[in-house]
Order: C-alpha cells, then sequence, then structure tokens
C-alpha cells in the first residue's frame, strides 16, 4: 500500500489563502456600503453614529414628488431611452463586426470602443461644445444621445463575446431553406444571442442611470438626473435622505447584478448547446 503523499497540501494551504484573502478584499470593498445603511433611518438631521433614534423620515421624503421623485423619473426617461438605442445599434454593430470581413476593422473598433477608453471628463466637454452649436444642450435628446454613445461599447463587447461561440452553419442552413435575412436574425441568431443582448442592456441601463458627468455639462434644470441631484446635494446639503436613496439604489443594483447572473449562465448553457 502506497503511502500517503502530502505534496499538494501548499497547493490546499495557497487555495484556501486566495478565497481568505479575496473574502477581505470584499469586506472591504463592502464595508462602506454597509456602514452607511443604518444612517439611512437615522431620526436626527445629521449623520452621526451613535443613531439618536430610528426613523422612516428620509425615505418618506425621498418618496415625495420633489425634488428625488423628479429627478427619478428624469434618470429613468433618459437611461431606457439611451438602453434602447445602444442596445439596438450596438447588436447590429457587433453582428457586422463579426463577419471579420470589413475594411479597416481595427479602426471602425477602435472608433466604436472610443468612449469606454476615452476619460469622461474629456468626453463630456466634447459633447458639451459638439451640442452647442447644434442647440442639443438642456434637453432630453442631447442627454439621451449622449448617454446612448457611451453605452453603446459596452453593449458591443458583451454581443461580440456572445457571437464568438455562434455557430454561422446554422445561418447558412436557414438561408438554404429559403428564409429572408430579417427571418434569419429573428428566428435564428436573435433567439441564441438573447442573453448577451440582454445583458447588454442592463449594463447600457445601469451606465445611464448612474452617469453624472455628462448630466452636469448637458442637462439643465428640467432634465436634472438622480445621480446630479444626488452629486449637488453632497456639495450643498448634506442629509440623510442621500443616504435613503442610496440605499434603495444599492438594492436596485443588486437585483440588476443577479439578473445579469442569471443571463451569464443562460449564454454559456446557450453557447453549449449551439457548440
Amino acid at each position: 500500500m502506497a503511502a500517503p503523499s502530502y505534496a499538494t497540501k501548499p497547493q490546499v494551504v495557497g487555495h484556501y489563502g486566495l478565497r481568505i484573502f479575496v473574502a477581505l478584499v470584499c469586506v472591504f470593498l463592502v464595508a462602506p456600503i454597509f456602514a452607511i445603511i443604518p444612517l439611512s433611518f437615522s431620526s436626527g438631521t445629521f449623520l452621526s453614529y451613535p443613531m439618536p433614534g430610528f426613523s422612516f423620515r428620509w425615505y418618506e421624503e425621498v418618496l415625495a414628488p420633489r425634488p428625488w421623485m423628479f429627478t427619478l423619473r428624469n434618470s429613468l426617461f433618459v437611461a431606457i431611452g439611451a438602453t434602447i438605442f445602444s442596445t439596438t445599434l450596438g447588436t447590429l454593430a457587433a453582428l457586422a463586426m463579426a463577419r471579420k470581413n470589413l475594411r479597416s476593422l481595427p479602426v471602425i473598433n477602435a472608433f466604436l470602443l472610443a468612449p469606454m477608453i476615452v476619460p469622461l471628463i474629456i468626453t463630456a466637454v466634447g459633447l458639451y461644445f459638439f451640442f452647442a452649436q447644434l442647440g442639443l444642450t438642456n434637453s432630453f435628446t442631447g442627454l439621451i444621445i449622449a448617454h446612448t454613445a457611451l453605452c453603446l461599447p459596452f453593449v458591443l463587447v458583451t454581443v461580440a463575446a456572445t457571437l464568438e461561440g455562434f455557430d454561422g452553419t446554422l445561418v447558412r442552413a436557414a438561408q438554404s431553406l429559403g428564409a429572408p435575412p430579417l427571418t434569419v436574425f429573428r428566428r435564428v441568431i436573435l433567439p441564441i444571442i438573447s442573453p448577451g443582448v440582454a445583458s447588454g442592456a442592463l449594463f447600457a441601463f445601469a451606465i445611464s442611470f448612474d452617469e453624472v458627468v455628462v448630466a452636469v455639462f448637458l442637462a439643465g434644470p428640467t432634465q436634472r438626473t438622480l445621480p446630479k441631484q444626488m452629486f449637488s446635494g453632497l456639495r450643498e446639503n448634506i442629509d440623510p435622505s442621500i443616504l435613503a436613496m442610496a440605499t434603495l439604489l444599492v438594492v436596485m443594483a443588486t437585483g440588476l447584478m443577479i439578473v445579469a447572473g442569471l443571463l451569464k449562465r443562460r449564454s454559456e448553457r446557450m453557447r453549449g448547446l449551439s457548440g
């Protein structure tokens, strides 16, 4: 009978050490969030520990028509519009680039991904001067167009990653049976890449909803978004109502992360089936 081998013991220790390190990093990143959530239930008017009492008054304030619900409606309107346009354009661009037969493909790819690479403040300043000449500042149209440009690269990358495992013989088989291009896309391509498209749409919505730099330059009083309202509140008057709204946004972001994880699993499953 062979003697037990202890050669893998350092690997086991390293494996658990890596897990502990990752857990500590997660605690370090998440601890500030859990520190501010209890303050949103404070009955006081200042941010302080220990809390003077427990109250829902700040949640009642953020549910009032102004300013929080007004800015929330603006953010949802802009984010939904930017999500629709960026998802449509990003999906079409990913399909075109997946063919690998476009001229100057690296140049086109760099152009489409530029908003992801260029510092956001530079993009915001450039959009402001360009939109000012077109009369698109202080308008929902200009804000939606700007957010569409910012969100499109994330949709493009997500859908392009889904298309990497796509079997092109399915398209050729459908075409050989006489299906027109629109039917091929609707009945063959879209059902397979739909998890990637949905994930890209979630990323686009989250990025547009949370964007503040471009909104500071382009949004007027009637287009004031929720992140801009929170940014102004942090500069002018910090009260627990900002933390109450931030807590609600944390809950929403957690829900989006869960949905994105489920879509990723479905995308991997669909990729395995198509392969």
